[in-house]
């Protein structure tokens, strides 16, 4: 902006006012400039840089203008989180011992067994052993049951009506249906543990002779989905019979359904570690995001509930508890790919001693859970939400450093309360992983066609992420399950994974 000096006002208040305008302008100005920076920032960060939510540095940008640190800054950062983790050393695990062996043994020709010095016979010493693995296509055999029919030979010779008597035919998973719970078991593994689609599956049966249509193995499923139910609902009793849940959910893209976007919401407990304690993983479908599908599924629940900052959850009666890697997450994008030190650091440096403290304390009960984060964690935690207030009004809120705060402020008071109980969880990564294997299934399929597929599909992920979170191989627990309700399809307890471990 060119200003001619000669039409300048001799005035030296009016001098001033006008320099004090044009310092605001230039701010403003400045301002903008750095927030379309930061966004620029922030995109290339989010496309190319790597996708860990450790202290990002991979390559530096551009800085905002917010990001001068001041003393107390420096202070904070001047002790940093050190987690010190040993690089496991390679080493290659023996093989099952329950894996049938083959004997191969490769011996000297009878004219080698001769020294080569003096030409005596050698004798043996001992062996060297090696052991490879071998793949053996998989078995499929036909079950051919015949049952004996019988009549009455007196009652033919009399002119008497004979009854012809049979056995009853055993109790299959879908009657009539040439699948058995084991094939029914495989296809159910083969697209909700692996991710592979229906119509993959119909190549590979015809690979090996066996015309199996995509049509049919769904109709299967939604008959497999059926007959598992009860159990389901008998889980979802015993999720909400526990103390603490977590709860998630992503998108799914239904054709025919009302709306185009739908949502698998997610609900589980326990921990990451298989079998250990009660461990439940369970999916609910619903058209819709609305607050009604939680509150519904939770019918009153009142327990702790780790979940995101999605304003559905605040409707129910569960006690809300925040996830720290959602607030790490939004610093995380704020400090985007710069290598600098900012004041995002500031924030990661004190939510990184947090975790160094779970760290610590991973594996020990409760209640010294509780101990040790009410004298360690409790001061940093306060620490924390300090220097989120001082910093609240001076930040820009457009800005993704502004952005952060704010969502950390907002989310605070349900966060801390991770201290009040040992049996909580600092964050709520423990729904965020047991989503993950619907999410990477989800690239594979895309879709579901039907609602009713969808709930199938709800039904059959539960009991196969419920399988493995407590160390079940989902094959057998499936098939089990399958053969067990076919036959006595109101006796659900020797179903429950626990149960099914100590049978």
């Amino acid at each position: 902006m060119k200003i001619d000096a000669h039409s300048l006002p001799d005035d030296p208040e009016q001098l001033k006012r006008m320099v004090l305008e044009l310092q605001h302008v230039v701010a403003k100005k400045e301002a903008q400039i750095h927030e379309l920076l930061q966004a620029y920032n922030a995109k290339l960060a989010k496309e190319y840089a790597k996708k860990s939510e450790k202290m990002p540095g991979a390559g530096e940008r551009f800085n905002e203008a917010e990001d001068i640190l001041d003393e107390h800054d420096k202070a904070l950062l001047a002790t940093s989180p050190s987690i010190k983790k040993e690089k496991a050393k390679p080493k290659r695990r023996p093989l099952p011992a329950q894996l049938p062996r083959v004997e191969v043994v490769i011996d000297l020709e009878e004219d080698g067994k001769m020294c080569d010095c003096c030409q005596s016979p050698l004798h043996k010493m001992g062996e060297s052993n090696s052991e490879a693995l071998e793949f053996v296509p998989a078995h499929i055999k036909v079950i051919k049951t015949i049952r004996p029919k019988y009549t009455c030979r007196h009652c033919e010779r009399e002119g008497i009506e004979s009854a012809v008597k049979t056995a009853k035919m055993p109790a299959t998973p879908i009657p009539k249906s040439i699948a058995t719970a084991s094939l029914l078991s495989q296809i159910i593994m083969c697209k909700y543990q692996f991710g592979l689609p229906l119509y993959r599956q119909e190549t590979v049966f015809a690979d090996i002779g066996i015309e199996l249509s995509r049509q049919t193995m769904s109709s299967w499923m939604l008959r497999c989905a059926e007959l598992l139910a009860p159990l389901y609902q008998r889980l979802k009793e015993v999720l909400l019979s526990q103390a603490v849940i977590h709860g998630d959910e992503t998108p799914l893209n239904v054709i025919n359904a009302e709306k185009a976007t739908s949502y698998m919401w997610l609900y589980c407990c326990g921990d990451d570690k298989p079998g250990k304690g009660t461990n439940i993983v369970l999916f609910d479908y619903h058209n819709s995001r609305a607050a009604h599908c939680v509150v519904d599924f939770l019918d009153g629940y009142q327990g702790y509930m780790h979940v995101d900052g999605y304003k559905a959850y605040e409707q129910t009666q569960a006690t809300l508890v925040a996830c720290l890697a959602h607030i790490r997450r939004k610093f995380i994008e704020a400090k985007g790919n710069n290598k600098k030190t900012v004041k995002a650091d500031v924030a990661l440096n004190l939510i990184g001693k947090l975790y160094g403290i779970e760290q610590a304390i991973k594996g020990k009960t409760a209640d010294e859970k509780f101990t040790v984060r009410q004298q360690k964690a409790n001061p940093i935690v306060d620490e924390l939400y300090q220097w989120l207030l001082k910093h609240k009004d001076k930040i820009p809120p457009k800005m993704a450093l502004g952005k952060a705060v704010n969502y950390a402020i907002n989310q605070f008071e349900k966060f801390r309360r991770y201290l009040e109980d040992g049996r909580l969880s600092i964050d709520n990564n423990r729904a965020e992983r047991a989503i993950k294997p619907f999410v990477i299934g989800r690239k594979n399929w895309l879709f579901s066609n039907t609602s009713n597929g969808a709930h199938a599909s709800a039904v059959l992920y539960s009991l196969v992420e419920t399988a493995k979170a407590n160390d079940l191989v989902v094959h057998d627990y499936i098939s089990t399950c399958l053969q067990h309700l076919a036959e006595q399809p109101s006796n659900l307890e020797p179903l429950l994974p626990w149960n099914i471990k100590q049978g």
